[in-house]
């Protein structure tokens, strides 16, 4: 797995910078708190990827400043933090696959902090599909997806895309179809969104 950059997409956990629809629900600092310990939970994960695959790992943070953000790098045990910039999900997903890859990777895995059943061997085999494929993709229940598996990262496969909403899974397999890409998938998980996510979680 050496040659691949994993990237987790990670929000600042403070009250009313993260979790709006788990906080509409439960309310801003337990959303936060919440969040909190689901990158806890990425930030092992990726720890323990770069340990056993030899992956090299970033947290691509949005809302926190750069003194915030190197002093949560350190608590969560990472080498390695950035900003995601500014731009839709598409813009600063497309912006850290480009820097991944315009370093010299042969690939790059990003994922989300939001995953409570995530699992170092999901990255293993999304980097063993990743060899066959020019694109792979962790679908989720809500018509997205939970992780995105790219060795290039062309224009075409961000834009036009409906970030947000219940169509971005199905959007990015037609537009990777129409170029002849086929993708590879890995089992479905679902982030925690809302209260009802939690009884599975806690279960």
């Amino acid at each position: 797995m050496r040659g691949l950059r994993l990237v987790a997409m990670a929000r600042w956990p403070a009250p009313l910078r993260c979790k709006r629809r788990l906080a509409a629900d439960l309310g801003p600092r337990r959303a936060a708190a919440i969040q909190r310990r689901l990158t806890g939970h990425t930030a092992a994960v990726l720890r323990e990827a770069q340990r056993q695959l030899g992956m090299e790992v970033l947290l691509a943070v949005s809302g926190a400043g750069p003194h915030a953000r190197r002093r949560w790098r350190t608590q969560l045990g990472l080498p390695a933090a950035c900003d995601q910039g500014r731009g839709s999900l598409g813009v600063r997903l497309r912006r850290q696959a480009l820097a991944a890859l315009t370093d010299g990777r042969r690939g790059v895995l990003l994922i989300g902090t939001d995953l409570p059943q995530l699992q170092c061997q999901d990255l293993e085999r999304a980097g063993r599909l990743l060899e066959q494929h020019p694109i792979v993709l962790g679908p989720s229940d809500d018509g997205g997806y939970w992780l995105l598996g790219l060795r290039s990262a062309p224009a075409w496969l961000f834009s036009g895309i409906p970030w947000g909403g219940p169509g971005v899974q199905a959007a990015t397999l037609e537009r990777a179809a129409a170029h002849g890409w086929r993708a590879g998938l890995l089992m479905a998980r679902n982030d925690l969104d809302r209260k009802s996510d939690l009884a599975s979680w806690r279960g």
